[in-house]
């Protein structure tokens, strides 16, 4: 099998190693915007670098991996797609709704498969988590608390096109809100507040959020996140029941110094840097997952159609922010299909 990688950034590099390892692929081609950055990622790793996509696409594939700029995520898949490859892209599917809706549209009229990046749905915390609620262990669900902090800031250029915090971190938490409970979010209210450089002000964005959800059987979620964790990168979740409750992400590098004493565990590593260290084995099995995919051995375990789901949900989050005003999802639903804006 032979997969090609567009966008040779550092998830890019991560992902080119990863597929190395991947049984079944017997070939990797990458690509870039900036040849020469593709280049050398393939004398790095061996492998074979295209000079542009075009080329890549020539030489034969069974599968694509995107993980180049936001900005160009949605031309991609389509150009995948009208090659008849299946395809991996990173979330997100496109900078907005009405790019991504078309993106989904396109998908569900063939039969090319198409797998969107949500790697936590693939990390061992998250599936006993998921696998203790459907069993019917923890009882009836009734509360949800999920963070997501990074350690430092992105670089400044970042954030302009990152779609804000909501749309590009939090997006995460609401897709595995979903994935886990398997109900729907009916209702948000979102702030943010910003306390560190002044460039996320100037990007129209927020450096710290926080978010209260209702899904429609009435459970309650509050998501956070921050850039300026200092303790290190923090990404957790609360699963509250009626008999028992399970908490992802408190291991031994989970960024928890305890102001108690007098404890009986200490934390044994150093604490999580990045998402890259956090969820490493998560992104190997994602790959090894979309090596299935592409071989028509499994369906696609998230879909466009899901994405759009998580990206309406932070869609209601940055209109409540905006606002200061509860927001149903279903009128940015409605707003949507209507081709009406919900920006303020």
């Amino acid at each position: 099998m032979k997969i090609g990688l567009i966008g040779t950034g550092r998830i890019g590099a991560f992902h080119a190693e990863t597929l190395r390892s991947v049984p079944g692929v017997t070939g990797i081609v990458v690509a870039d915007a900036d040849p020469t950055r593709a280049a050398s990622l393939a004398d790095t790793l061996g492998v074979r670098a295209a000079t542009s996509v075009e080329e890549m696409y020539a030489d034969g594939l069974d599968g694509v991996v995107i993980t180049a700029a936001t900005s160009a995520h949605a031309s991609l898949i389509h150009q995948a797609l009208d090659a008849g490859v299946p395809v991996f892209c990173e979330k997100p599917v496109a900078l907005d709704v009405p790019g991504t809706r078309d993106v989904v549209t396109r998908a569900e009229a063939g039969t090319v498969p198409v797998q969107i990046g949500f790697q936590r749905r693939f990390d061992a915390g998250y599936r006993a988590a998921r696998a203790a609620l459907r069993s019917g262990e923890l009882g009836w669900l009734h509360t949800l608390r999920a963070c997501t902090s990074d350690r430092t800031p992105p670089p400044a250029a970042y954030i302009p096109t990152s779609g804000g915090l909501f749309r590009d971190c939090s997006i995460h938490d609401f897709d595995i809100l979903r994935w886990l409970t398997g109900r729907e979010v009916v209702s948000v209210y979102a702030q943010g507040a910003n306390r560190g450089a002044p460039f996320f002000a100037a990007g129209d964005d927020v450096d710290t959020c926080a978010a209260l959800l209702r899904f429609d059987d009435d459970t309650l979620a509050t998501v956070t996140a921050t850039r300026y964790n200092g303790a290190g990168h923090d990404v957790r979740l609360e699963v509250c029941g009626s008999e028992g409750a399970r908490i992802v992400g408190l291991d031994d590098r989970a960024p928890l110094p305890s102001a108690e004493t007098g404890l009986s565990w200490q934390r044994a590593a150093a604490p999580y840097a990045t998402f890259m260290e956090r969820f490493h084995d998560a992104y190997v099995t994602e790959l090894g997952v979309f090596a299935e995919v592409a071989a028509g051995r499994t369906p696609s375990p998230c879909s466009p159609g899901e994405a759009l789901e998580a990206l309406y949900i932070a869609e209601a989050c940055e209109h409540s922010r905006r606002t200061g005003e509860p927001v149903t999802v279903a009128d940015i639903r409605a707003a949507a299909a209507g081709g009406a804006t919900t920006d303020v």
